[in-house]
């Protein structure tokens, strides 16, 4: 043990100071001093129900490559009697945290959450078709939106849009269920891996389509139509969060409707706010106001100047460069 301080410039002594002070420091019951981890979902739980999940939902893709049968029944068997049990288990933790916390002085009978949480579970499970059927279309809007995708393996493999939005679709059921933290744990584990940040409470309607996805942001109440095409760094979000936990339940995002394209860097703010049906929203436009139905959307272009040749004898302007003075998309 001398050896190992050897060259260090503290002992014993100041370790234990500094032990004493931490201590002491997490004895003033602020938030950050809370120690009941116990009753709190695990992360690491939650995140193996999602992959196990995605096994389920693509068996041909995320296949359990230690399993030694290649029967699919076998497999679908183990697959779903465990995310039953594991995501039982954290429903029941979520539920008693819930609880405990909005009634702190009341005890809460575990053996009906217990049930509660099992009931839940099922109703979620028995949701995974659905689930499946709105991804093969999100698949199919991905294929056909996509000239670079040679075919649906590469996308299901490689595109983080649609590994974001099948957690998402995951999660979103779980919200619908009323289950607390656990579906935001889940679509922020996907924004950690993808760079797409979808509240597992917006909408979302079938063959949705996104294309390349990093800085994407989907807020909680936003309501998206069907056949909707959005790129990268995108923001469907509240006009203004001043008002904090007073607005919470307040529809603050806006909606998209049908076959609407939006490219990357735009901007679409506010509860009021609708993008109608067949409309084309430009790269960086900034709206915080309805769009009609069938509408193109486009900002004036900056002003450029480019200079040719090694003089610089010849100077483009923007108009040169693009005669109409607008443009819709940069990717």
């Amino acid at each position: 043990m001398e050896q190992t301080r050897k060259g260090l410039d503290y002992g014993p002594e100041e370790v234990q100071k500094l032990v004493d002070d931490v201590l002491m420091d997490y004895q003033k019951e602020r938030d950050i001093d809370k120690m009941t981890v116990y009753s709190q979902p695990d992360q690491e739980a939650v995140r193996l129900i999602v992959t196990k999940l995605l096994r389920i939902i693509f068996p041909g893709y995320y296949r359990d490559k230690v399993f030694k049968s290649y029967n699919l029944t076998s497999n679908i068997t183990v697959w779903i009697e465990d995310v039953i049990y594991n995501l039982k288990k954290q429903i029941a933790v979520v539920l008693t945290y819930q609880k405990e916390g909005e009634h702190p002085d009341e005890y809460v009978c575990q053996p009906l959450v217990d049930k509660e949480a099992a009931e839940i579970t099922m109703k979620f499970m028995q949701a995974i078709p659905r689930i499946r059927d709105y991804l093969d279309t999100d698949l199919e809007a991905t294929l056909q939106g996509d000239p670079a995708a040679l075919n649906k393996d590469e996308i299901v493999l490689s595109y983080p849009g649609l590994q974001a939005i099948a957690i998402n679709r995951i999660a979103h059921e779980l919200f619908l269920l009323n289950v607390p933290l656990i579906p935001r744990m889940m679509t922020e584990y996907a924004h950690s891996m993808t760079g797409i940040d979808i509240h597992p409470g917006a909408t979302i309607g079938r063959y949705f389509f996104i294309d390349h996805g990093t800085g994407i942001v989907i807020g909680s109440t936003t309501t998206i139509g069907e056949h909707v095409k959005v790129y990268q760094g995108v923001t469907l979000g509240a006009l203004s969060t001043s008002g904090g936990q007073k607005l919470r339940g307040t529809k603050r995002h806006p909606t998209i409707e049908d076959n609407v394209t939006i490219y990357s860097g735009a901007s679409i703010l506010g509860g009021d706010t609708v993008i109608g049906h067949d409309s084309v929203i430009g790269s960086n436009a900034f709206i915080t106001s309805s769009i009609l139905p069938e509408s193109r959307v486009t900002i004036k272009n900056q002003e450029l100047s480019v200079k040719n040749g090694k003089d610089g004898s010849r100077e483009l302007s923007s108009h040169d460069i693009d005669p109409d003075g607008t443009w819709f998309y940069v990717i």
